[in-house]
């Protein structure tokens, strides 16, 4: 029988020795009853007791151990890892298909947008946004802009799904490009907005007929102005509206060419009459004639002028007239054809470097078409 009877809250194992054990085994004194509690699963761990007994009947307890019981594996965890998994891929299918995606706008930090795709969160640097927040709401800052976007459905193409370095980079402007673009051509005239300025040029925004700025272009430092210009900025700030022309589309890289110059009349369009005033306000020495041999011809121009004379149709070129500008577009040379088609045998061509310009005419049978065809094969010799 054993010797004493106890209730430690509810027991796994009780092992004891009992008196009749004792009698046999005196050396084992006092008794030992070790005790351990069942598994706290709201808490995973469990306690290990150590109950010492004496033969009296005292109980003493010196001391309880807690024992770290490992999380328990959930099994949904394999269903949201299956999950993500799957995601990435359609993350990766629509940036390779450059499909549009719409996600929703969750929140926003320093730089962009968190943008959630499926079970992912996405990121969308605030220069890949379209220029039509910015547009709409110019007095506010992209901070601001941010704020009042949480919770809105944004079209956006995805541009990086990297799962290994968990990396979902978003584009809205991308996804302009591929809705607006197609409503754009060559030849087109815009009203701009001046987003950024940087050394080689300025990027504005394009409006579009519903008054929105939907796209983004660039209007190249040499496309501002016929002068020659040291820094956009003194000619282009941040907000100006302008007219612009583009000239050039490049779908591959998602690119608009604009300029500003092509607007504005040539200053060497015909003849020499044309960059020099006639009016009495050009200096008296602005102006010289004369044949082309008491002209010296600009740097370059000399071995041009032989190289025109090898060619079929063309028959005598001499420097008639010179001038000097008050600008200067370019200091290297330059030729310019004449937009009056050839009369009498007869055509011009300006060369300029600098602020000097001179006229040069040419006897010949050949078209305007073929002059110009006669002059790039001349420059494809003349080193």
């Amino acid at each position: 029988m054993p010797i004493f009877s106890a209730s430690l809250g509810s027991f796994t194992s009780i092992s004891f020795l009992s008196t009749s054990q004792s009698q046999s085994q005196s050396h084992l004194s006092p008794f030992k009853l070790t005790v351990k509690t069942p598994w706290q699963w709201q808490h995973h761990h469990y306690l290990t007791s150590k109950v010492l007994v004496s033969a009296s009947g005292n109980t003493q307890i010196p001391n309880t151990e807690l024992l770290q019981r490992p999380t328990p594996p959930d099994p949904l965890d394999d269903v949201r890892q299956a999950r993500r998994s799957s995601d990435w891929k359609a993350a990766k299918t629509y940036q390779d298909s450059k499909l549009i995606y719409n996600g929703r706008v969750e929140g926003f930090n320093s730089g962009g947008l968190l943008v959630r795709f499926y079970s992912i969160m996405g990121f969308l640097p605030f220069p890949q946004l379209s220029p039509v927040h910015a547009s709409k709401e110019p007095e506010k800052s992209i901070q601001e802009i941010a704020q009042g976007l949480i919770g809105s459905i944004m079209s956006v193409k995805v541009i990086l799904a990297d799962e290994d370095n968990k990396k979902l980079i978003f584009s809205e402007k991308e996804a302009a490009w591929s809705k607006f673009s197609k409503q754009v051509n060559v030849g087109d005239i815009f009203e701009v907005r001046v987003g950024y300025v940087e050394d080689y040029g300025a990027f504005v925004h394009l409006r579009f007929p519903d008054g929105l700025y939907r796209l983004t272009g660039l209007i190249h430092v040499s496309e501002v102005s016929w002068d020659l210009i040291q820094d956009v900025r003194d000619i282009l700030k941040v907000g100006d509206e302008v007219r612009v022309k583009v000239v050039g589309i490049d779908w591959g890289k998602s690119r608009i060419n604009l300029s500003i110059r092509q607007l504005e009349e040539d200053p060497l369009l015909e003849t020499l009459d044309k960059v020099i005033p006639q009016d009495g306000s050009a200096d008296p020495d602005s102006m010289s004639g004369g044949d082309s041999g008491s002209i010296e011809p600009l740097p370059g121009l000399e071995t041009i002028l032989e190289e025109l004379l090898q060619e079929d149709g063309i028959y005598d070129v001499r420097i008639s007239r010179q001038g000097f500008e008050k600008r200067v577009v370019s200091q290297d040379l330059q030729l310019w054809l004449c937009n009056a088609p050839p009369t009498n045998q007869r055509f011009t061509l300006l060369a300029r470097a600098g602020r000097q310009v001179q006229e040069i005419h040419l006897t010949t049978s050949l078209d305007q078409e073929g002059i110009k065809k006669a002059l790039q094969r001349v420059l494809e010799r003349v080193p």
